[in-house]
């Protein structure tokens, strides 16, 4: 991030309670780190609310460049997320997330808007990419005024469907694009989808999720039942596929 062109402003690293050395680690890459020292775990959730928070009140940005601490960013990858975004006038912008194999990875595919105008989907068309209804924190761009405008990530939700939930409501009212030249690696250790024997972590999926369909003001009331219906059918498949 560091040797980034365009030149990043700053990189705020969020060190959640770590104790293998993360914190030393940040502080080693250079004068640009600007780092974030929590005094427990708050999960992905509370690490990126803390992450935003922070950004918004110490650096005054344009952009905020939202990612998981496994994501590895091509060298044109903010770039090609900033140029889409602002010709579309986006307040969004989602990069092409790769496996270490180069093949894309099923976790991290956002969603389209089902019912994007047709003067929104040729503005994206021409910037190489299509409206999106959300979008993942593995790599995403945000408006800093409309990150103002929707809050923060609801740091509750500890892990999983932060990101759903967040960029849904960013999205209520504004643009996003989904900009398949801007390329990002997920370090995962396995290449696959949240519905493959997630482990005890399905808690947080079906706990985060239900409390999104019944209170994120995200999601429309015909979304909600759009997207419960594809949930209760990822879920089936969780259940027939797990060993737990």
């Amino acid at each position: 991030l560091v040797a980034r062109d365009p030149p990043l402003a700053a990189v705020v690293v969020v060190d959640k309670a770590s104790i293998d050395g993360t914190a030393r680690v940040a502080r080693d890459a250079g004068p640009l780190i600007d780092l974030v020292t929590l005094t427990r775990n708050t999960g992905g959730a509370g690490g990126f609310a803390a992450g935003i928070a922070w950004a918004l009140e110490h650096h005054d940005p344009e952009w905020l460049w939202l990612m998981d601490d496994d994501t590895i960013p091509t060298p044109s990858a903010a770039a090609e997320l900033v140029r889409a975004a602002t010709s579309t006038r986006a307040v969004v912008a989602g990069s092409r997330v790769m496996w270490t194999d180069g093949s894309d990875h099923p976790m991290n595919t956002p969603r389209r808007k089902p019912f994007a105008r047709s003067d929104e989907r040729a503005s994206a068309e021409r910037a190489g990419g299509f409206p999106i209804r959300s979008t993942s924190f593995v790599s995403m761009l945000v408006r800093a005024d409309a990150a103002r405008a929707a809050g923060l990530p609801l740091a509750d939700y500890f892990i999983w469907n932060d990101d759903f939930e967040y960029s849904t409501r960013l999205l209520r009212s504004g643009r996003g694009i989904f900009v398949p030249g801007s390329i990002v690696v997920h370090k995962t250790r396995v290449l696959g989808s949240t519905d493959v024997d997630p482990g005890p972590r399905f808690y947080y999926e079906v706990c985060n999720k239900i409390w999104m369909l019944r209170f994120s003001r995200g999601l429309r009331v015909s979304e909600k039942a759009l997207y419960g219906t594809s949930t209760m059918l990822r879920w089936a498949r969780t259940l027939r596929r797990s060993s737990d």
